[in-house]
């Protein structure tokens, strides 16, 4: 009897961290795109199921786009008004952050803009007072107080409903879309306290950005919504369509989701500027050839920063995880939340949020700027095209450049400390900090030599008396630019993202230059980015599609059984019972078993999934009669007749992968990981003259890259 002519619930399904078969999984998909094309032909009813089937990854892109859009905004608008709770409220509408509240204000000047009578610190509030000593006490403890509290309810909503919250999830989505299965991360209950606790996080004042928290949002989003559509609820590889297979229509799809998010974000408009970009910048100065020079400098500076940034904080990460620093989050966060509000508060620039200091650096100072940086002597003298010339640096400049040197030696310490703790913590902001700091320090420096030394040669050839010939900030988003390579080592992404953040396309070249420089550095120094850094931390098994493997082993030194072990585990196609079969699942942890014609031959037949025999055997003991322990099952497509008063047999053809990858011994390792890579195989079989050997699974390949790049195996902990 074959009871498998019905699909069974959970057959060709995954366990928890396991790797999806991607060439099954895309084999299942042909299958029912085929049939469905099939069935098209024959009634009305089943075109218009045709029809709506194909236009199904349309809607899910437009459901995504409109969700995610909606969801950054709300974010934004949240953080902002939370960020700026820590100081003072709006009396007006408590609603209203600082900025807002002040641009409904009548009393209030051009030059005053951000003082107005609405706008009441807490101070004001408590004591009636803005002034003297106790009043900076009291809006010291207030803005101590909220961070703490802000930081506490995260870092409790995390641990206590969705742990999987916590961190960027930008490793772990990197790891599910080569096809590794976490079940929960990208569920309803981490959307939900990802989206609270991100605002939550960023609004306590810690070294961290929202950015990288947004793709785990986004990706949650597009995982929730997925489940509507039956092939993508069915269907691993299906929902994973930007990796391993990326085919061009999920290219015109991404794009597709990309407008509509871009066009949800556009209408709520979070940053109050009518932009889609969170740092517009307008320098009206071009750059000179000679600034490539000090372009280098800075990312020569992004890659040792990223270098030293990603060595320091994967120590300090894996001290969480083998100490019992790991068993208190709470206290953790809350002693570096502590640490960071009582040394942020006395400096503007660390009190104020990242994303507003970042768009001040980024700021090329205009006439009716009032910020310290711009405070420079004669600073209304215009050129005849109206720009403002170089000029001599006032008073405020140099309060505000010893200001900067002190939030960047906070900003490069703490942030080591903060990203990766068990709260959402993005790492893209900080590193633009840090960047845009040292950059803005080297601007206004070559500015000032610009002014004082123009006889020089390296000037006088293209800045002339009372011309303005060095652009600060664009220094600052250069920085910016080399500091985020130096941690992630991207590269073009990263200058289509600086791009996109800023709105400069003039000045790619200088973004190029940057940031190629600071990949080089960085991968003179180590050869991993922060994020495959925390994927070779946590275990998971990734790999890496850029990495050459060019050593000269072969199959057979990899393959398991190795030389002495025990014989591999296998399952014969017509000689086994229903309790060999279970004997050995019960004996064994693997996740899927080799089927030969004999244990003598060992000619192969196919590869059964552990899930599924588990499965079928429970279904068949429940809905096919007399069947036990001593029922014989075959994988063949015809089992011969029963003789009288023996129990029926078990055919499991059905659930028997007839075509899986195999390798000859011989075959050498570097066509092995490249066909894992471009296949995303979870294992492959190895033979010989047709006889089964062993098998190579996805773990195996990692842990010997591991011990070829003289790194450590056993940290490889999931296939």
């Amino acid at each position: 009897m074959d009871f498998l002519e019905e699909p069974i619930p959970g057959v060709g399904t995954y366990d928890d961290f396991n790797t999806i078969d991607w060439v099954r999984e895309k084999s299942r998909d042909r299958d029912r795109h085929r049939e469905i094309t099939n069935k098209s032909k024959e009634s009305t009813w089943a075109l218009i199921h045709s029809v709506s089937d194909a236009f199904s990854g349309w809607l899910l892109m437009l459901l995504i786009g409109l969700l995610s859009g909606s969801l950054a905004g709300l974010i934004d608008i949240s953080a902002h008004w939370m960020t700026d709770l820590k100081e003072g409220i709006c009396t007006g509408g408590f609603w209203f952050n600082h900025e807002h509240c002040c641009w409904n204000s009548d009393h209030v000047t051009f030059e005053d803009r951000d003082k107005c009578p609405e706008w009441n610190s807490w101070s004001q509030l408590i004591i009636s007072t803005d002034e003297g000593a106790f009043a900076y006490i009291v809006n010291y403890f207030m803005y101590v107080l909220w961070a703490l509290l802000f930081a506490f309810l995260a870092v409790s909503l995390v641990k206590v409903f969705a742990p999987y919250a916590c961190g960027s999830g930008i490793p772990e989505i990197k790891t599910i879309l080569s096809g590794f299965i976490i079940r929960g991360y990208l569920g309803k209950w981490t959307l939900v306290i990802k989206t609270i606790t991100l605002v939550l996080a960023v609004s306590s004042g810690l070294s961290l950005g929202k950015e990288g928290p947004l793709v785990h949002v986004a990706c949650c989003c597009g995982n929730i919504l997925c489940h509507c559509f039956n092939k993508y609820r069915k269907n691993e590889a299906k929902r994973r369509e930007v990796s391993y297979y990326f085919p061009l229509k999920t290219l015109w799809r991404s794009f597709f989701a990309a407008l509509v998010a871009a066009f949800t974000l556009r209408s709520i408009n979070p940053f109050g500027n009518s932009r889609l970009v969170l740092f517009y910048v307008e320098f009206h100065t071009p750059w000179h050839l000679f600034e490539l020079v000090p372009f280098i400098l800075l990312g020569i500076f992004g890659g040792l920063w990223g270098a030293l940034f990603i060595r320091t904080n994967i120590a300090w990460c894996r001290k969480r995880k083998t100490t019992q620093l790991g068993k208190y989050p709470v206290i953790e966060v809350l002693v570096v939340t502590a640490i960071t509000a009582i040394l942020a508060f006395p400096n503007e620039y660390t009190r104020m949020s990242t994303s507003e200091l970042i768009s001040e650096l980024f700021n090329d100072c205009g006439l009716l700027d009032s910020s310290k940086l711009c405070d420079y002597k004669n600073r209304f003298n215009t050129s005849k095209g109206g720009e403002l010339p170089d000029r001599p640096a006032g008073v405020g400049v140099y309060s505000a450049m010893w200001q900067l040197a002190l939030t960047l030696i906070l900003k490069i310490v703490i942030t080591i400390f903060t990203f990766g703790m068990k709260i959402p913590s993005g790492l893209f902001i900080p590193s633009m900090a840090v960047g845009a700091i040292a950059g803005r320090l080297l601007g206004v420096g070559m500015e000032q030599l610009a002014y004082y030394h123009q006889d020089w040669t390296i000037f006088n050839s293209w800045c002339s008396q009372g011309a303005d010939c060095i652009t600060p900030g664009l220094y600052a988003m250069v920085g910016a630019a080399a500091c985020l390579g130096g941690v992630t080592r991207m590269t073009v992404s990263l200058v289509v993202i600086m791009f996109e953040l800023t709105g400069g396309l003039e000045y790619i070249v200088p973004l190029m230059a940057a940031a190629m420089t600071s990949k080089w550095v960085a991968d003179a120094l180590g050869r991993e980015g922060i994020y495959d850094a925390h994927i070779r931390l946590n275990g998971y098994p990734f790999l890496e599609a850029k990495e050459e493997f060019a050593h000269k082993t072969l199959a057979m030194d990899v393959m398991k059984p190795r030389r002495n072990d025990p014989l591999l585990t296998v399952l014969t196609q017509d000689s086994m019972t229903v309790e060999d079969v279970e004997t050995i699942i019960s004996e064994t942890t693997y996740s899927g078993f080799p089927v030969v014609v004999s244990r003598e031959s060992q000619r192969l037949v196919g590869f059964v999934l552990r899930r599924d025999l588990i499965i079928s055997i429970e279904n068949a003991r429940k809905k096919q009669d007399g069947v036990v322990s001593t029922s014989i099952i075959y994988f063949t497509e015809h089992s011969p007749p029963v003789p009288p008063y023996t129990p029926p047999t078990l055919k499991l053809r059905n659930i028997l992968d007839l075509s899986p990858f195999t390798v000859t011994d011989l075959t050498p390792m570097e066509i092995v990981v490249d066909i894992f890579r471009k296949l995303g195989l979870r294992q492959c079989l190895v033979t010989h003259n047709g006889r089964l050997l062993g098998i190579i699974t996805k773990k195996d390949v990692l842990k010997h890259i591991a011990q070829m790049a003289n790194q450590d195996p056993d940290s490889i902990l999931f296939n």
